[in-house]
């Protein structure tokens, strides 16, 4: 079976955490004590009901407040496909959170109240995931219990919403209506809605299309780690550990390590459970080639006729993530895939609004979860492809020097 990684998104209380506890719920993923401690919880905080909520809300604070604060992950499966769900937090101060959460999503989740339509959270969610390049958009209208199964409210939300994706490029739009809290169109069909003709949540995520999302055009193998054993028998052997992050790579190909320009064969594959012949996203393996190159930590290895192009100047849509502003100016740590590099802030082009996609020129700085095109000059080159090209290669985190903390992450694309 395969894997689909997704992300729940959307404003505080439109039932993400909800919806993700009825999914694990009704396919039958959770374990007795689970639901066990779950019911004791929902008791203990007065509700009539069992809580699934609870089921991914699993910090202390998270119950105590009713919120989601951490990126929470699960993992369930049904006979089609296994799926690893990130759940992401809805306050704007945890925008920081869904980033991290939609970074590595195959599709997005993004929950509407049906009472409340739209928000800037909705919006701003689907700013992100559509920057972060998530090739499935799912709108899910919740709560429809509460606006009485209304066609007109759905179709209403969906109207607005899909006149709002069409400025964002989405590449794929489905819209569901469902109600978290009773199970309508998450897992079953709903009789309650005779007048939507198409698929249950469950049944669109089992189904949904993404083989041909995976990079499997352009070789990209960042190399994370040198291996070299000590002991006498496998003194010769020199692998380079890494994930591949986009092509397929077969024994006998013939590769580019970048930033040196040589070339070499690959001699061979070795996975977690012996040799292969190829590989291929996201596989971890060794690499042994057939002469000896000097290769290190940072390097990539690619196609000699399709490489990218090392630089020292990035032009990047960022979010920003931290509470200090990020400013023309300024020195930062920059970390793409394997290799770092320090960098300096030259230009801040424009901010975006998330509302309106309105594009603010002339700011000098950043602030919390602002999304804008920054420009660095790094210390070091780094082989870079456009986001649209490569969602690993093309992406890259922010660092503060002084902290060593993540204050925020951007892409190589133009918005």
């Amino acid at each position: 079976m395969d894997m689909l990684r997704f992300a729940t998104a959307g404003s505080v209380d439109d039932g993400k955490s909800t919806l993700i506890g009825r999914l694990l719920f009704d396919s039958k993923s959770i374990f007795e004590d689970q639901l066990d401690a779950v019911e004791s919880a929902s008791k203990a905080r007065g509700n009539e009901y069992t809580d699934l909520a609870l089921l991914t809300d699993g910090l202390r604070a998270e119950r105590e407040q009713g919120i989601t604060i951490d990126v929470a992950y699960r993992y369930f499966a049904t006979p089609k496909r296994k799926f690893i769900i990130a759940d992401t937090p809805g306050h704007a101060q945890y925008t920081r959170n869904m980033v991290t959460g939609a970074s590595t999503a195959d599709l997005a989740i993004i929950l509407v109240d049906a009472r409340k339509g739209l928000t800037e959270q909705s919006r701003r969610h689907a700013t992100i995931a559509t920057l972060l390049r998530v090739p499935h958009l799912v709108l899910a209208v919740n709560k429809m219990d509460l606006v009485d199964y209304s066609e007109d409210v759905f179709e209403a939300i969906y109207k607005e919403f899909s006149d709002f994706a069409a400025k964002l490029d989405v590449n794929d739009l489905t819209a569901i209506p469902i109600s978290a809290l009773e199970g309508d169109n998450v897992v079953e069909r709903s009789a309650r809605m005779p007048w939507y003709q198409g698929t249950s949540l469950l049944h669109h995520l089992e189904h949904v299309h993404i083989a041909s999302d995976r990079n499997l055009q352009d070789v990209r193998f960042p190399v994370q780690y040198v291996i070299r054993p000590q002991h006498s028998a496998a003194r010769d052997y020199r692998g380079f550990a890494g994930t591949v992050a986009s092509g397929v790579m077969k024994v006998g190909d013939e590769v580019l390590a970048l930033p040196s320009g040589l070339t070499s064969r690959i001699k061979a594959i070795d996975g977690p459970e012996g040799s292969l012949t190829e590989a291929y996203p996201p596989m971890a393996v060794t690499i042994r080639l057939e002469d000896e190159l000097d290769i290190s930590r940072g390097d990539v290895l690619c196609r000699p006729a399709n490489h990218p192009q090392p630089t020292q100047d990035l032009d990047l849509t960022v979010c920003w993530m931290d509470d200090r502003p990020l400013t023309i100016g300024q020195k930062i740590g920059v970390l793409h895939t394997t290799r770092s590099a320090r960098a300096i802030v030259k230009d801040i082009a424009y901010e975006l609004d998330v509302n309106t996609l309105h594009r603010e020129q002339g700011i000098r700085q950043l602030g919390l979860n602002s999304i804008g095109r920054v420009k660095l000059r790094v210390t070091t080159p780094l082989m870079v492809d456009d986001y649209d090209d490569n969602r690993t290669t093309g992406a890259m985190i922010l660092i503060d020097e002084a902290t060593n903390g993540t204050v925020g992450a951007g892409v190589v694309r133009a918005i």
